[in-house]
């Protein structure tokens, strides 16, 4: 039987934990000198599938302004509770239990499965155990309010080092998950 594939959560956050202000925006983000496009090109290329919630898939379509989705050479996978959406090529909206359907998607053959966000769906993952990479771009920014990267729950979670990487003034710290 192959190894199953891995969910890697691979985002950029401020130092003090937010992955957006209140206000759902990134200005912060991009006043921080990088280097390149800070790994993103390295880790996307690992992956064939994209992960996240309903409310980062119309942010990326309602903010980025952007001609056309920018994972469309991935197969997206937008969880939501809404019953009501349009479904368009290269994205399935799932409306069922995010539990089942990754252990399933898992198993089935491909690369790597990047969780993209949000913090509602980060946290669901974690507490359901479904995360085994992660991979946080942290940024040197307070920005003392937002969006957190982590919310509360009933979870904990035991990480090993794998690397630390700069992009100029951004740390990449890169853990695997400690499975029991």
């Amino acid at each position: 039987m192959s190894e199953d594939r891995k969910v890697v959560l691979f985002i950029a956050t401020s130092l003090d934990g937010y992955i957006a202000t209140e206000e759902e925006k990134l200005d912060w983000l991009f006043e921080v000198d990088g280097e390149g496009d800070n790994g993103i090109s390295d880790f996307y290329q690992t992956v064939d599938t994209v992960l996240m919630g309903r409310r980062t898939y119309d942010w990326i379509n309602n903010t980025i302004n952007m001609n056309e989705y920018p994972y469309k050479d991935k197969k997206s996978f937008i969880f939501t509770r809404s019953t009501t959406y349009e479904e368009k090529e290269h994205i399935q909206f799932i409306n069922q239990d995010a539990h089942v359907f990754v252990r399933n998607l898992k198993r089935k053959q491909g690369k790597n499965i990047w969780l993209l966000g949000g913090g509602q769906l980060v946290t669901s993952f974690i507490e359901k155990d479904l995360v085994d990479e992660v991979i946080i771009t942290v940024a040197p920014k307070l920005i003392g309010t937002g969006i957190p990267l982590f919310i509360k729950g009933k979870y904990k979670m035991n990480l090993s080092l794998e690397g630390v990487q700069t992009f100029n003034q951004f740390v990449e710290l890169h853990y695997k998950v400690k499975k029991d």
